[in-house]
């Protein structure tokens, strides 16, 4: 902690600023996405196995690159470091955040091997914010691959290009690149492992060159999907380098890269020790992206990375439409469907934590030892309701996530439906409401609830809703169709006796009017709606005790 006086900084913090001379360039004048790569990695590592993901911008000569790297969380023996990448025009002294990133580390020893990484405590509102949505982002990374094949399995990917010219077609082989490099002492670090930074630069090199023989012009690398580092390299390894275009789409291409190492020439068993997806576009004089001409997949190998590349940019595009905007900007109900279950549901989860993390709630009201706190920003009004609860944690969060029980205790609720078990932790329902609408009908919602058990020692139980938009749940003519944008519960253990129960909800807007003119009025409402919560958690604690020990 900062002495009084002196303004807190965080210990994992490190800032690095490089100006981008002639020699960091590519024939247009631009940073080399390969010298950014390595200023990322070096900023990242003095702040193991390494992933990051990542959206690009174009530096130019002159300009200042300012990279922030710090720790958001440490699990068991990994760690994620977020890491902003802004650049600066001196002339003007205007700064521009570019890209964001999140490099995955892992702790190794080296008798050990994995090493247990001491826990963080977060200070502020932005690092408890970070803290808190690591463990979804790590959840999201984990789920990629089960996210890829379910993608596959369950839906018709295109196997042609819509529109797209049958005469202009390359076979993909014409696209293979192999180059091979020799770790040399200035490439590895003190250990004499090869720098992460050094490898992303020449796999983007070889990516590069992959792209031009599709396009036969000076393609631009727009996005990492992921740097997989599978392993490490060291002195005196020879990497191989192999670049092949997967597959191409109207106006981008997507590049897999994969690196092998070895020892001697002759040595038939190579280690893979990394593997990447880049997205490359053409631009034209006025910087607008160019048609890419079409690609034919190999037989075999070559078909699987065609239809892979497609569920790619499927979950990418999924992924920036729900969780790469501000939470403000998504909108409510998103169509639900196999190949964005997990970023709906990440999206459901880190907006609620967000809520969590703010440190500017107003107590409103307080009731017999229930509380009402709200929070005004912008146009949006977001209120929680506190209390503390002679109950096991567990149990809270078993009887609050099953909305088909809610009706019991909420006044509000007419009845929830059991639409989807999507998974052990995301349920769709059907929820009617006792609200009457201006159209003098019933409110109804699509309510997709998350549900979080603590990762670590010290996070709450986690229950999230929000609305989704489902095909087999259409609005009906006796309802009217209504949304919610952010509410849950966060459940604290506190004592072996008590248990911290709070609700959150963030109204849509245009409702911060009525609050102000009806706070008595509201706060009265939700001290009789949690009184009946506690009655109904109260009354219902030993059943699902009983239920819990047979589980």
């Amino acid at each position: 902690m900062s002495t009084k006086g002196e303004q807190y900084r965080n210990p994992t913090e490190v800032q690095m600023s490089q100006l981008v001379l002639p020699c960091h360039t590519n024939h247009r004048g631009e940073l080399s996405i390969g010298q950014l790569l390595k200023w990322i990695d070096t900023t990242a590592c003095l702040s193991g196995k390494q992933s990051c993901a990542m959206d690009l911008a174009i530096h130019y000569v002159g300009q200042v690159v300012n990279i922030k790297a710090k720790v958001n969380r440490a699990f068991n023996s990994s760690m994620e470091v977020g890491i902003q990448v802004s650049y600066e025009d001196l002339c003007s002294g205007k700064q521009w955040n570019v890209c964001k990133a999140y490099a995955t580390f892992v702790a190794q020893g080296k008798a050990t091997g994995k090493m247990k990484l001491k826990p963080l405590t977060p200070q502020t509102e932005e690092e408890k914010m970070e803290y808190s949505i690591a463990a979804e982002r790590r959840r999201m990374r984990l789920a990629h691959t089960d996210t890829l094949k379910d993608l596959l399995t369950h839906s018709t990917m295109p196997t042609e290009r819509e529109n797209g010219d049958c005469n202009n077609v390359v076979p993909a082989e014409k696209t293979r690149v192999e180059s091979v490099e020799l770790v040399l002492p200035p490439h590895a670090n003190h250990q004499g492992n090869t720098f992460g930074g050094q490898i992303m630069a020449w796999m983007e090199n070889v990516a590069t060159i992959a792209a031009s023989r599709l396009c036969h012009a000076h393609p631009t690398l727009k996005t990492i999907e992921m740097f997989h580092f599978r392993g490490p390299s060291q002195v005196g390894d020879r990497l191989l380098l192999k670049a092949i275009v997967n597959n191409s789409f109207k106006n981008s291409m997507e590049v897999g890269v994969c690196v092998e190492a070895y020892r001697q020439e002759m040595e038939v068993s190579r280690r893979h020790i990394n593997s990447a997806f880049m997205t490359f576009v053409v631009l034209d004089q006025e910087g607008q992206p160019s048609a890419i001409p079409m690609v034919k997949p190999e037989v075999g190998d070559g078909e699987r990375r065609y239809r892979e590349a497609s569920a790619r940019k499927k979950i990418r595009l999924d992924r920036k439409y729900i969780i790469s905007c501000e939470q403000t900007k998504v909108p409510l109900s998103v169509p639900w469907d196999q190949s964005n279950k997990v970023y709906l549901s990440y999206n459901n989860v880190s907006a609620l934590k967000t809520l969590v993390a703010k440190t500017n709630w107003v107590l409103a009201a307080e009731i017999d030892k229930v509380r009402m706190y709200t929070l005004e920003e912008d146009k949006y009004l977001s209120f929680r309701i506190e209390m503390t609860l002679c109950i096991d944690a567990t149990q809270a969060f078993f009887l609050l996530s099953d909305l088909r029980q809610r009706h019991e205790w909420d006044r509000h609720y007419a009845s929830a439906e059991l639409v989807q078990q999507v998974d052990e932790d995301d349920t769709i329902y059907h929820v009617v409401s006792q609200t009457v609408s201006q159209e003098n009908k019933p409110q109804d919602f699509v309510i997709l609830a998350s549900r979080r058990k603590p990762c670590d020692e010290g996070d709450p139980y986690v229950v999230a809703f929000r609305s989704v938009m489902l095909p087999t749940c259409p609005p009906n003519p006796e309802y009217t169709r209504q949304e919610t944008m952010c509410s849950g519960f966060c459940i604290w253990q506190e004592t072996a006796e008590l248990t911290k129960v709070s609700y959150y909800n963030q109204a849509a807007p245009g409702y911060l009017a009525y609050v102000t003119t009806n706070i008595a009025g509201l706060s009265s409402d939700f001290y009789v709606t949690f009184k009946a919560c506690e009655r109904f958690l109260q009354k219902n604690k030993d059943e699902i005790t009983v239920g819990l020990q047979n589980l």
